[in-house]
């Protein structure tokens, strides 16, 4: 497991987590926002309007309404990245990475509403009657790159599974773990019940959960984000200083949390908010082209309203509440996970400066140390060795135990390369538990502990993230099924749908480390095709919403060229 992670995690940083897909991504963004005179800007009222209903017509072709579009297009971004993705942001890279998160968004509001345009515009009709659509007909079809269509669709598949699939479900079976105490496999095994009987639906079923679910699961979070921020009043101003008084120089060391650089901010904040509201990752484009609407444009009005909802919105209220309630930089009592656990040659303290910085700057990578090789040998629970240094979640730990069930153990475990490996002792597991930082889902559940509610401030992550996950489970089985159509045809959409539902079950007992770094590759594989398209019809854009301007009578709102 650990070598497959260290393998998957090679590939992310040199693919989805490295600096020249940061740069495309939000280069496409920038150059669209100028190029289009700030449509996120100009067109925001007008957004409104159409997705209020104001200029809906019955006879549009499509099998949704704007509403329904938009909330089955949230619901499948508004997932994990809002409060286990922004947790591992923080943990990364400290408070200013919501500030990139953010600025990530606002760009990105432009590049959704371009990509759900061209989506849109040259969607299809299936055999069945239903509308089908998504980056892979505008490749086809109006670009005439058959082969670039084709990637981007078998993308889609694997992103149904890395960004739709594995970490949701992977993240509600933890959090209703930690909160409910409720068994991993049971959590799986009932909502891939569930799964399946929204999904064998088709689009007009998920539409219609998603209309439902979306607006009311986006009010109780917020409502209950407030309610920490009303408590940690005093620490807002202290935690907007951090969020964006820190974007220039990084996040210096700080309780537990080693420190961030402004490059690790910057690239963790712009990759996180690409999983959270998925700009031009081409996703929800896919749900927009059931939409009913004449003008392609106007569904584009609709789509450049995510990215504000999902991310300006729910993500800065996660951050916020991160920051300001210190649960970010703060050790607690935790499960070690094997993936995040490093063990170094030498003994560094925490509390000793030199050697704590020494430990940051590897943890940053700005430096390397001796990793340990060898035996440790434990006693009752306890390490022995004198020589050695444990590391988890880039974290000094502490009051380290070694556990199988509920006793200590006593043994020896073979360490290599500073990764231990941990055997089965009487049909139980051997466990490390220790006080270090938290990320994703864990840490999210203790910032909501510090407020009004006390720890029953705790059930707000679970419950959230059970319907915010789900919903984002729906709408991918959606987006993987529209791809295998576009590839093979409908009569293997099936076969689809039933891998879907048994991974979806698979991965609520699987290491989450490993689920989070394979998102980063598929979301990058899926991304990268689009971004080309998008570029390549600069011209066909910009002529598009001309034309619609000049139809729909906004004046107003053009830009000046």
């Amino acid at each position: 497991m650990q070598e497959l992670n260290a393998f998957l995690s090679l590939i992310d940083a040199h693919f989805g987590g490295s600096q020249w897909f940061v740069y495309l991504l939000l280069g496409t963004g920038v150059f669209y926002t100028f190029y289009l005179g700030f449509p996120q800007i100009r067109f925001f009222r007008h957004a409104i309007d159409v997705v209020s209903g104001k200029y809906d017509h019955s006879k549009h072709v499509g099998d949704t309404s704007h509403f329904q579009a938009l909330s089955t297009a949230l619901s499948g971004t508004v997932g994990t990245g809002n409060i286990a993705g922004v947790a591992l942001a923080v943990h990364l890279g400290g408070p200013s990475a919501i500030f990139w998160m953010m600025l990530t968004a606002a760009v990105g509001m432009t590049t959704k509403m371009v990509e759900v345009t061209l989506s849109h515009k040259y969607r299809e009709r299936l055999s069945d009657g239903t509308i089908s659509g998504g980056p892979m007909y505008y490749m086809r079809n109006r670009l005439h790159l058959p082969w670039l269509a084709a990637i981007f669709a078998f993308a889609t598949i694997l992103s149904s599974f890395g960004t739709g699939n594995l970490p949701q479900i992977n993240s509600i079976s933890n959090a209703m773990f930690s909160s409910f105490g409720v068994n991993h496999y049971l959590t799986g095994a009932v909502l891939a019940v569930v799964l399946a009987l929204i999904i064998l639906g088709g689009i007009k079923r998920i539409a219609q959960v998603a209309e439902m679910l979306t607006p009311f699961m986006a009010v109780v979070y917020i409502l209950g984000s407030l309610t920490i921020l009303a408590y940690n009043y005093d620490q807002i101003l202290p935690a907007l200083g951090s969020i964006f008084g820190d974007v220039l120089t990084g996040t210096a060391a700080t309780g537990g949390f080693v420190g961030g650089t402004v490059a690790l901010a910057f690239n963790r904040g712009v990759n996180r908010g690409l999983f959270s509201n998925e700009a031009g990752q081409g996703s929800a484009p896919i749900a927009h082209a059931a939409a009913k609407a004449e003008e392609p444009v106007s569904e584009g009005m609709v789509a450049l309203l995510e990215p504000f909802i999902d991310t300006i919105v729910i993500c800065f209220m996660t951050g916020l509440v991160l920051v300001s309630s210190g649960a970010w930089k703060e050790k607690y009592v935790n499960h070690f996970q094997q993936t995040d656990l490093t063990i170094l040659a030498g003994a560094y303290h925490e509390d000793v400066e030199a050697e704590r910085r020494q430990v940051a700057e590897y943890i940053l990578g700005e430096n390397a140390l001796p990793l340990y090789s060898g035996e440790l040998r434990v006693e009752n629970g306890l390490i022995r060795n004198t020589d050695v240094t444990l590391i988890h979640a880039r974290s000094f730990a502490e009051e380290v135990r070694v556990k199988h069930g509920d006793g200590a153990f006593t043994g020896t475990l073979r360490v290599n390369a500073g990764k231990v490996a941990l055997p089965q002792v009487e049909e139980n597991a051997v466990y490390l538990e220790g006080r270090s930082l938290l990320h994703s889902a864990p840490l999210s559940t203790e910032a909501f502990k510090q407020g009004l509610l006390g720890d029953w401030g705790q059930y707000i992550v679970p419950i959230s993230l059970l319907l915010f996950a789900f919903t984002t489970t729906i709408a991918w089985a959606y987006y993987g099924s529209r791809a295998v159509i576009y590839l093979w045809g409908e009569k293997y959409v099936r076969y689809f749908q039933i891998i879907y539902i048994v991974s979806f079950f698979l991965a609520s007992f699987t290491d989450t480390t490993i689920i989070w770094t394979l998102s980063g590759i598929t979301v990058a594989l899926m991304t990268l095709p689009n971004l080309i398209g998008l570029l390549l019809l600069h011209k066909e854009v910009k002529s598009s919403i001309r034309d619609y301007v000049e139809k729909m009578g906004l004046g107003h709102l053009k830009a000046r060229n």
